[in-house]
């Protein structure tokens, strides 16, 4: 339960560097403070959700794209962010190109430097109490 935790934790702090990195660096992607958090948590669900199903779909009908699979789930997610939520606006083509890349980048690295430190942590607790 810990480690559900410390990912879903990971995950949605990964996203909020993501979203604000996109939004600081690419014309077209405004961020609205008042649903900024509603917009991580909808992100943050949708990729989870859509990820693995995502998946399953490119594995069965076109395998040459899985390494992609990332970028799509992220795409999508940030439609729906963007659809359910008043806190993210994508608005030019050029935009909804750049910020699925940024945003998977950012949580993807994120997310393996921020779990190799906790793992690393928690070793470190285990062999203490040993």
């Amino acid at each position: 339960m810990i480690r559900f935790l410390i990912r879903v934790a990971i995950n949605l702090v990964t996203a909020a560097l993501g979203l604000l990195l996109a939004g600081w660096i690419i014309p077209g992607v405004t961020l609205q403070p008042g649903g900024f958090i509603v917009a991580i948590v909808i992100f943050t669900a949708a990729q989870a959700i859509l990820s693995p199903f995502i998946f399953n779909i490119a594995r069965q009908y076109a395998s040459p794209i899985l390494g992609g699979i990332g970028l799509v789930s992220t795409l999508v997610a940030l439609f729906l962010a963007t659809l359910f939520s008043s806190g993210l606006k994508i608005s030019t083509v050029t935009a909804w190109v750049l910020t699925p890349l940024v945003v998977w980048i950012v949580t993807a690295l994120g997310g393996w430097i921020l779990g190799a430190i906790f793992i690393k942590k928690r070793l470190e607790a285990r062999r203490t109490t040993a």
